[in-house]
């Protein structure tokens, strides 16, 4: 079973994906992601009679979009990728899960997803 995440924007989308079968999830995480990710991943798990070992791939959106959002999930799931060891890539754009797969099918693991933020950082000058 692939796993997708985009936790892009303040809606995290998690789809679990197996041969010809899609469970397609949205949590309104919010300022909760952090704190939720990991449970609301579990919760979908067990709701369709899965475990974190019949997670074979991940696929994560990696950009552009929320600056935290995408360095949560992001860092979640390359853990767990790192942990389960199984291969982790990532995509961008409108079609990114098309691109992830076709990676996987390629047998690419990426090890570890860095975020895609689209522009360069706004690092504000401190006030003192």
């Amino acid at each position: 079973m692939i796993v997708f995440l985009d936790t892009s924007t303040p809606v995290c989308k998690i789809s679990l994906f197996d041969g010809g079968w899609r469970q397609e999830n949205q949590w309104q995480a919010d300022r909760t992601l952090a704190k939720g990710l990991l449970g609301y991943l579990n919760k979908i798990l067990g709701e369709n009679n899965k475990t974190w070992s019949d997670i074979s791939a991940i696929g994560v959106f990696e950009g552009p979009g929320s600056f935290t959002g995408l360095r949560i999930g992001l860092t979640v799931m390359n853990t767990i990728a790192d942990a389960q060891n199984i291969p982790i890539v990532g995509g961008r754009n409108d079609d990114w899960q098309d691109e992830v797969m076709s990676k996987l099918n390629a047998g690419v693991n990426e090890r570890i997803v860095l975020p895609f933020y689209g522009s360069e950082a706004h690092i504000t000058v401190s006030k003192k």
